[in-house]
């Protein structure tokens, strides 16, 4: 699978909250498809075509222990989808310090203390038919 089908395959599966979901349960630990189907309220054969994309994309892995088959996510895919997105923060990173730097540039001078209304009109804010 080449780098950009990699990225397809991990975007895509990353696309599902219920992928996610499985995801964020496997990253504390190795799980069967028993204990990962208990918190959705989905049949196995749903939650089996869930875990089948994540295999597929590499994001999860099936061990073999005894009649078990536990699933582990892998790092591998994650890191590189992780990768091609800091390429764009950096992007936006710059973009933004250069806005920073132009509205700083088009701030006004401060030539003293501001005036408050009060100050200005001499009238303290009153509106019309109140005693000041």
């Amino acid at each position: 699978m080449t780098q950009s089908e990699q990225l397809d395959a991990t975007f895509a599966a990353l696309a599902d909250p219920t992928r996610r979901a499985i995801l964020a349960r496997l990253a504390s630990g190795a799980a069967s498809v028993q204990d990962l189907a208990r918190p959705f309220e989905m049949s196995q054969p749903a939650i089996s075509r869930h875990l089948k994309v994540l295999e597929r994309a590499g994001l999860i892995s099936a061990g073999r222990e005894a009649q078990r088959r536990p699933r582990r996510i892998e790092a591998r895919p994650l890191a590189e989808a992780n990768q091609w997105l800091e390429n764009y923060r950096e992007l936006w990173e710059a973009r933004f310090e250069k806005l920073d730097a132009l509205l700083d540039e088009m701030k006004p001078v401060n030539k003293g203390p501001k005036r408050t209304l009060k100050q200005k009109t001499g009238r303290g804010g009153a509106d019309k038919g109140e005693k000041q």
